[in-house]
């Protein structure tokens, strides 16, 4: 069995949660017994995992090509994994025609319109739109492919809710966690300094940093005065200048090369994050490092299930520092904060759960294809009609590029 993933960009297992997905989603392939290419028509960047490593073939793709057709069909996966549905909208038909009795897989790594949605609200202060330009393209994609992967319980409800997407079509799927020794977490005497971590490509990490900077690091600077808030984040660099603050205790520390390693010697990790989507790979490193995490309602959610937090979860700027506060300065509270995300891991994300639920699935999909493909008769619709469109397009466009060449 051969798994091919077609991805937006090479993952950055480093830099960014959606990376870390890839190679979960790379190692739970391989233990459901799949071969597993990955191609990307992104450029190559200097932080990307050599997938080879892993046992990954890589391959070099270009949109709007007709070569990847005749690539796809020689290869002949079994399985089509999209990172994102910008990629299915790129490539899916081409699989489609190439290879028809393939499985049309789409990751969402998060709800793209439900992130703008809350980005937008968070600006206007007008309730979040769900149903946005974004989510037209988002829910077709969904529609259109034989499965998809959602990361957040929250997103699961969400789409059956507000898009009334059929639950046949949907696998939760969250992250893979090993849990972590606790004997190994450094002591809350050993740790100091508060730190905030994130891609800053990705916007609302940048939101969540501002609004720390303004809202919320003064209360808590107030309280514990000798105490600072270190920023790491990859690709920040354009941002340094404003959220380096040395007077009041910020100091921007750029690209951390080990986050866990660097987040290991921090005594509260912060999670002010104002809008977003799927689950927090920030929130992640804490639980694995043994560093608590203050957070907001955002940044907490589809993580805590039933279980609770050891602290306020709020996104009230006031709340959430003194939460902050009572979790730096009192070791009961930091120690109840740090039980709770270990029990938080163990109950709802080890690996050991959840890996082997994505061949399972995969075999029961392929099992019922084409019933399964009956059944979604929506589906059925959109790629007769739009994506037609999608196609039409990407061949003129690649019909008006060999003319100019």
């Amino acid at each position: 069995m051969h798994c091919l993933i077609v991805g937006k960009v090479w993952p950055e297992p480093n830099s960014t949660a959606a990376g870390r997905r890839v190679i979960d989603l790379i190692e739970a392939l391989h233990c459901a017994g799949y071969a597993v290419s990955f191609a990307s028509a992104a450029e190559k960047g200097p932080y990307r995992a050599d997938l080879r490593n892993l046992g990954v073939t890589e391959h070099a793709i270009a949109v709007n090509d007709s070569g990847f057709d005749h690539w796809i069909r020689e290869l002949s996966p079994n399985v089509v994994i999209f990172d994102r549905f910008m990629t299915e909208e790129q490539f899916g038909w081409r699989v489609e025609l190439a290879c028809p009795q393939a499985l049309r897989i789409l990751e969402t790594s998060d709800l793209h319109c439900l992130r703008d949605a809350r980005a937008e609200s968070v600006k206007t202060n007008a309730p979040a739109n769900l149903k946005n330009a974004v989510a037209l393209r988002e829910i077709a994609s969904i529609l259109r492919c034989d499965g998809t992967l959602i990361i957040s319980e929250v997103e699961m409800e969400i789409l059956q809710s507000e898009f009334g997407i059929d639950p046949e079509l949907l696998l939760y799927w969250p992250f893979l966690i090993d849990a972590p020794d606790v004997q190994q977490f450094n002591s809350y005497e050993k740790r100091k300094h508060c730190i905030l971590i994130g891609s800053f490509l990705h916007a609302p990490n940048l939101d969540a940093a501002r609004w720390c900077r303004d809202m919320i690091w003064p209360k808590i600077r107030k309280e514990l005065p000798e105490t600072e808030l270190h920023i790491y984040g990859s690709y920040g660099d354009k941002y340094a200048s404003e959220l380096n603050a040395p007077k009041q205790g910020i100091l921007y520390k750029g690209r951390a090369e080990d986050a866990l390693e660097t987040m290991a010697q921090y005594r509260v990790n912060l999670a002010p994050l104002r809008f977003g989507a799927g689950l927090k790979g920030k929130v992640f490193d804490g639980f694995l490092t043994g560093t608590p995490t203050v957070c907001s309602l955002i940044g907490a959610e589809g993580i805590t299930g039933a279980l609770g937090w050891g602290c306020t979860i709020s996104e009230d700027p006031d709340l959430f520092a003194q939460a902050a506060v009572a979790t730096y300065q009192t070791v009961a509270v930091w120690t109840e904060v740090q039980t709770a995300g270990q029990a938080i891991l163990k109950e709802r994300f080890l690996r050991e759960v959840w890996q082997p639920k994505l061949g399972a699935w995969l075999s029961a999909v392929a099992s019922d294809l084409e019933g399964r493909r009956q059944r979604n008769f929506t589906g059925q619709m959109l790629r007769h009609h739009h994506h037609r469109s999608t196609e039409y397009m990407s061949r003129w466009i690649e019909a008006k590029n060999r003319k100019a060449d």
